[in-house]
């Protein structure tokens, strides 16, 4: 059972918080140093649990248990998944927070009137319009309740583009361990 809350992680506090994409447990100790308020993993959240204190969200396409180490789970939405609803229930069974991963503005409504979510991620599809990625993410946040959690799931670039996700509402955003520096501003002072 999850200890560490990773709503609470990227919900409290000022400003949006910055998620960072880990492999290992020298880039989860890295991303801890540059102030980082969660952890996001691919493989296996174990390989990074005993570097950090932070919570991890761990995307993975295969089966979760109890003992992965990870706080929250990503869960790709698709309305043609008929398991989807019972891996959600079990997540939440276990105690994981889960994010629900959407990627254009017809899944959004959809998930909402299916299981309503606290946490959303949003991953912009390849756009034929000629829209960035961090402009689709924007629109899709823009379909996102008041009082739901949203992560911007994107190649961040600039200290401008978080900006402007936070202006916007977002709740955190997905960056690179090695980006992680110059995107979540000063250190706060000494006291």
């Amino acid at each position: 059972m999850a200890e560490r809350r990773f709503s609470h992680a990227i919900a409290e506090g000022d400003g949006i918080s910055v998620i960072a994409a880990v492999e290992d447990a020298d880039a989860a100790r890295a991303a801890e140093s540059q102030r980082a308020e969660a952890l996001v993993v691919r493989g296996e959240p174990n390989i990074v649990r005993a570097a950090t204190s932070l919570p991890i969200l761990w995307r993975t396409d295969r089966g979760f248990d109890e003992n992965s180490g990870a706080d929250a789970i990503a869960l790709a939405f698709d309305e043609d998944d008929d398991e989807f609803d019972d891996r959600l229930r079990r997540a939440l069974a276990l105690g994981l927070d889960c994010a629900i991963e959407v990627r254009d503005e017809e899944a959004v409504e959809l998930v909402l009137e299916r299981v309503d979510p606290e946490i959303f991620l949003l991953v912009p599809e390849e756009s034929n319009d000629g829209d960035s990625p961090l402009d689709t993410v924007l629109d899709l946040l823009a379909n996102v309740p008041a009082g739901k959690l949203a992560i911007a799931d994107l190649p961040v670039a600039t200290r401008g583009e978080v900006q402007e996700l936070e202006r916007a509402g977002c709740d955190a955003v997905i960056v690179l361990t090695r980006d992680l520096e110059p995107l979540v501003g000063e250190s706060p002072p000494e006291v």
